[in-house]
């Protein structure tokens, strides 16, 4: 449980289309945007969570396919979640780039872009049997979700507000 050291080329994989699209949203987001106000704590979490995160998907080869077993379907699981992610971003380049569209769900599950990758490195971790990946993804998931969940209730306060004012 506590992981072999070596490079993993699927956590490697894994980071790289957890990039991609923040890389591009970096210079498109959405109208409105402000990281102003958010919770310190659940920034310090974020923070940490995607250091740790980040260096248990590169440092530990136990995230590598292996061959073919029923513990694979953790693996599967986790490629369809971060699938899931790559089609959420699709989604949002594609809208008017508002901060609902930013906050949205996708197939029931809320605030997608926050959770499909932590869900998707929590399963990474199941899959891999490394306890560090599933504390770090925990760690990640408490801030980031977090703080996502903070800016969809300041955005929804917010468009309410100017919903009242247009009447």
């Amino acid at each position: 449980m506590t992981g072999h050291i070596g490079f993993s080329y699927t956590g490697t994989l894994f980071l790289v289309l957890l990039s991609l699209p923040n890389i591009v949203w970096a210079k498109n987001k959405p109208m409105g945007y402000t990281s102003e106000g958010e919770n310190k704590t659940l920034l310090f979490l974020e923070r940490i969570g995607e250091a740790l995160t980040c260096c248990c998907a590169l440092i530990f080869s136990d995230f590598n396919f292996h061959r073919w077993s029923s513990w694979s379907f953790w693996l599967v699981g986790a490629f369809i979640l971060m699938a899931m992610y790559e089609v959420w971003w699709i989604r949002y380049f594609r809208s008017e780039r508002k901060l609902t569209d930013f906050y949205s769900s996708l197939c029931g599950i809320p605030l997608a872009g926050a959770t499909l990758p932590v869900a998707a490195f929590f399963l990474l971790g199941i899959y891999g049997r490394v306890i560090w990946m599933i504390i770090a993804t925990v760690i990640l998931g408490i801030g980031h979700v977090g703080i996502h969940a903070q800016h969809r209730k300041e955005a929804g306060q917010s468009y309410g507000n100017l919903s009242e004012s247009g009447k």
